[in-house]
């Protein structure tokens, strides 16, 4: 043996490892594979299952965005009906507004040329009054002053005639 090599110890060495390399390769290398196969397995379906829900959530976003366009076109349409409605309930109020205008103008003439007639009928009347009030106080003053004045010529005269 040269250099104190022992080919036997090596070979035994060698035996023990392949031994110990075949008992780990079957208790540690099946069940550390079957782990990873698995374990890459869970991470293909959790892949496939976000996969599926992204493009669900982007088919749901769509069918959302869709539904709250046709949503926002019924709100515009309603909208649009609203104005409208509101628009001809504006119309028929400022019609009745007018209507009652009209009438309540039409009234106040009325009424306003029956008390004028009134007015001046009364003022016809006092007037009336008035100037026979003045008149009788005319004739009056007048009368007894030409009685006065007729009585002293008919005494002056008298005497005159005498």
């Amino acid at each position: 043996m040269p250099l104190n090599i022992d080919f036997q110890q090596i070979l035994l060495h060698l035996l023990n490892f392949v031994i110990l390399f075949a008992i780990l390769y079957f208790f540690l290398y099946g069940p550390v594979k079957k782990f990873m196969d698995d374990r890459t397995e869970q991470y293909k379906r959790m892949d496939e299952k976000a996969r599926k829900d992204a493009e669900d959530a982007a088919s749901a976003k769509s069918e959302y965005e869709t539904r709250l366009a046709e949503v926002g076109k019924e709100i515009d349409k309603e909208k649009k009906a609203a104005r409208r409605s509101i628009a001809e309930q504006t119309e028929k109020s400022l019609y009745a507004a007018k209507r009652e205008a009209e009438r309540i103008i039409d009234q106040a003439n009325k009424k306003a040329e029956t008390d004028r007639e009134r007015i001046i009928e009364q003022a016809g009347e006092d007037i009336a009054d008035m100037v026979a009030d003045a008149t009788e106080k005319l004739v009056l003053k007048s009368s007894a002053s030409e009685s006065y004045d007729s009585f002293l010529e008919a005494a002056l005269g008298g005497e005159r005639n005498e």
